[in-house]
């Protein structure tokens, strides 16, 4: 029987899915397909995390209940994080709480904070959970801007002037998933100023503060006077320790929405198994070598990357931070659309890249490329895409030919 729930009819389609059974059907039938889609680091945790959560698993008394909002020594690393990185004094017993990863954290805040008809302030494009967290919980979504300029703060001036009723929330991520945009210190002080003015919260997601290159290391709203007042931030273990699939994560700022997400935690989960939690408070105060040496994984893939399809005939913006590339279509394709475009990258060039259409209709021009392949793996996507790009009369041909038969 099937039935028309409420929330599950607020989502739409999942627009990666049909590239995603795609890419699958080809490897079933034995083709290379080399997947620059989902952003999932590829490399290992690094082995001393790796020994510490193996040590502390071996004792029984770590297999019971753990804490909802997280081991107190786990607690006190991200405090020692923020302070080390950020020089913000965070209250480990109010301002910090442990999350099943970033994405786990914002959704249940969205669920604590959200009544019916609430509106919610989201840049496009921007990562999904951004919006439908808020839209699962009952909300009502408006877009800002996505670049972190004067045109972000017009319009949020704007939309608060002539709102029915005024937002409840701000969100905003820099460095940025997917356009790897960052923002800097004066920005988010003339951000923090409007909203602590008008008592609208700021959702800060710094899931990408470790992961950037040739340039100072992104800040945290957090460092701005005030900001505390009204702004909580989520950061993720995931990828400056190639942590993704420990799902482990934090949010720290605002103790009134440290503490509505502490309590629907309660109901909810009995937090992370305690021997992740010591290994990641392992990967917080300990040598953090691994994460320059990931730093530089990346920003060498990414040189590669953006060099190699420079020369093959596709120009992108070379991204300051994050592991994304955000990647304008060829003009030659770009009538198509995020998801045709993708699907034909990946039938044609055997590659898989993200449909920007999947982060926001503002999004629809670019897709998404995550640096998650080895060297040899981007060489050889680049040599796949040259040979599209130099042969795309031919297949855009071939593209018409397919839709006047299927309207036939």
């Amino acid at each position: 029987m099937e039935s028309e729930f409420f929330r599950i009819k607020r989502l739409p389609s999942y627009v990666f899915a049909e590239v995603n059974a795609m890419k699958e059907h080809a490897r079933s039938v034995g083709e290379d397909v080399i997947d620059l889609g989902m952003g999932n680091p590829d490399q290992p945790t690094p082995q001393h995390i790796v020994d510490k959560l193996v040590e502390v698993a071996r004792n029984p008394r770590t297999h019971r209940y753990s804490m909802s909002r997280g081991i107190s020594s786990l607690r006190n690393a991200l405090v020692d994080y923020y302070k080390r990185r950020f020089n913000v004094d965070l209250d480990p017993e109010k301002e910090c709480i442990v999350t099943l990863g970033s994405k786990e954290g914002f959704a249940n805040l969205a669920s604590s904070i959200t009544s019916p008809g609430d509106i919610f302030l989201i840049p496009n494009p921007s990562y999904p959970i951004h919006q439908y967290s808020f839209i699962l919980a009952g909300g009502s979504i408006q877009y800002v801007p996505i670049l972190p300029n004067d045109d972000f703060l017009i319009t949020l001036k704007r939309i608060v002037k002539y709102s029915i009723s005024k937002p409840i929330a701000l969100v905003i991520n820099y460095p940025s998933n997917p356009t790897a945009l960052i923002a800097t210190l004066d920005f988010y002080e003339q951000v923090v100023d409007f909203c602590c003015f008008h008592g609208i919260y700021i959702l800060s997601d710094l899931a990408y503060a470790e992961i950037y290159f040739d340039i100072d290391p992104p800040p945290s709203i957090l460092q701005i006077k005030n900001a505390r007042n009204i702004s909580i931030e989520f950061t993720s273990m995931s990828k400056t320790y190639n942590m993704p699939g420990w799902r482990i994560g934090f949010a720290a700022g605002n103790s009134t929405l440290i503490k509505a997400l502490a309590r629907i935690k309660s109901y909810l989960d009995y937090g992370a198994f305690t021997p992740i939690q010591v290994a990641a408070s392992i990967a917080l105060t300990e040598s953090q070598n691994c994460v320059e040496e990931i730093r530089n994984l990346y920003k060498n893939r990414r040189d590669i990357l953006i060099d190699g399809l420079a020369v093959a005939g596709w120009k992108i913006p070379k991204p300051s931070a994050t592991m994304f590339a955000w990647a304008p279509i060829p003009s030659s394709f770009s009538h198509l659309g995020s998801l045709e475009f993708s699907k034909l990258l990946l039938s044609e060039a055997k590659v898989v890249v993200t449909p920007g259409i999947g982060f926001g209709e503002h999004g629809d021009g670019h897709v998404r490329i995550s640096l998650v392949e080895n060297q040899h793996r981007i060489r050889q996507a680049i040599r796949n895409i040259k040979h599209f790009l130099n042969s795309y009369d031919i297949i855009l041909k071939n593209v018409e030919n397919r839709n006047c038969k299927n309207r036939d």
